[in-house]
């Protein structure tokens, strides 16, 4: 590659990560500024400087605000980015294994999974031994992951060959059939009907640090094993034959890979409830505008998902104050319309091509 298209490359990568990165600060900046009680962004960062680098005292600033920022919006906005760029990164990774952008956590039926896993522990009040507060995270990520297992299962014995409409198709069935099932315990449930009810519609309101404590180890350990998997994810996005003539163990990439994208979902579903069309819109409009090499559209899909959901956690908590949409009916809301428009611009382009 002559040094000028190297040159050009690079620099097209990072203003890319720059505006990535600018979206995300200014998206933390507005989630913790706006609200009920507007605070200055010039507060904010003192109270940060003070709180964790030690570069201002406390004492200027008023203990209101201080309260405000560091035990209600900071960990809000921090739980809203992580589920956002867990379910980001997982969509991108589900698009780029099976090579079709209607490919997500959600249409595969691994939200679903996760969901019938998080409200069978909300509605029995399971509790694994030494797990503690884990239990909730681990039963949705081992019920998303065995959801997933059990998808390409049948759609193998439908199609031998797996093609990718099937496994849609088969993800979607299986989803609509976990949903009912999830109904019918909404049904039998008592007590804990508010707590079902309200978790499924999507929400990181009044979490708190403990979730940002139980999502961040899964959150880190998924997305490492996506980004260490980058390489063989632009191998398989050509197909498995070419993949396997470039020298990737496919099966077993390929079941590390949905491993991976089960353990972001499960945890993202576990803290957040169902927030749909995040896995979907958001990896899709960063290939679009930044290019389907996954060495940078994971990373990237991470910052823009967690922006995003930033965002629409802001929208959701101040669009019709002081009620509170929840976080799942902003996100469709967006995210429908956003989808339709960038399907009917792919549909042009292949008929004029």
């Amino acid at each position: 590659m002559p040094r000028q298209s190297i040159q050009k490359f690079l620099n097209k990568k990072l203003l890319a990560y720059a505006a990535a990165g600018l979206i995300l600060i200014v998206s933390i900046l507005l989630g913790i500024s706006i609200g009920t009680v507007f605070v200055p962004i010039k507060t904010i960062i003192e109270i940060i400087g003070a709180k964790y680098f030690g570069l201002f005292s406390f004492k200027r600033i008023d203990p209101m605000y201080t309260s405000i920022v560091l035990n209600i919006r900071l960990p809000r906005v921090i739980l809203s980015g992580l589920v956002g760029a867990a379910l980001a990164i997982a969509g991108a990774a589900f698009q780029g294994l099976l090579r079709n952008p209607l490919a997500d956590p959600y249409t595969l039926g691994v939200s679903s999974g996760a969901s019938v896993g998080a409200v069978l522990t909300l509605f029995f009040h399971l509790s694994i031994p030494f797990a503690g507060s884990f239990t909730l995270p681990l039963l949705s990520i081992l019920c998303s992951f065995v959801t997933i297992l059990v998808v390409l299962t049948f759609a193998r014995k439908i199609e031998r060959s797996m093609r990718v409409e099937t496994i849609i198709l088969t993800g979607i069935i299986f989803s609509s059939f976990l949903g009912a099932i999830i109904s019918l315990m909404i049904a039998l449930t008592g007590d804990e009907l508010r707590q079902i009810i309200g978790w499924l519609l999507g929400s990181v309101s009044m979490r708190g640090w403990d979730y940002i404590k139980i999502i961040l180890p899964f959150f880190l350990l998924g997305s490492a094993i996506l980004l260490l998997n980058a390489k063989e994810l632009n191998a398989m996005s050509f197909g498995e034959e070419k993949a396997q003539n470039l020298g990737v163990n496919v099966q077993k990439r390929k079941l590390i890979i949905l491993m991976a994208g089960s353990i972001l979902t499960g945890a993202a579903v576990a803290v957040s409830g169902t927030i749909g069309f995040v896995g979907l819109v958001i990896p899709h409009l960063s290939r679009l505008l930044w290019g389907p090499d996954h060495k940078h559209l994971l990373p990237l899909s991470i910052l823009t998902g967690s922006g995003f959901l930033i965002i629409a956690d802001l929208i959701s908590r101040t669009i019709i104050s002081p009620t509170e949409l929840p976080i799942g009916v902003i996100t469709a809301l967006i995210g429908a319309p956003v989808f339709a428009i960038i399907l009917l611009q792919r549909k042009r382009t292949e008929r004029s091509g």
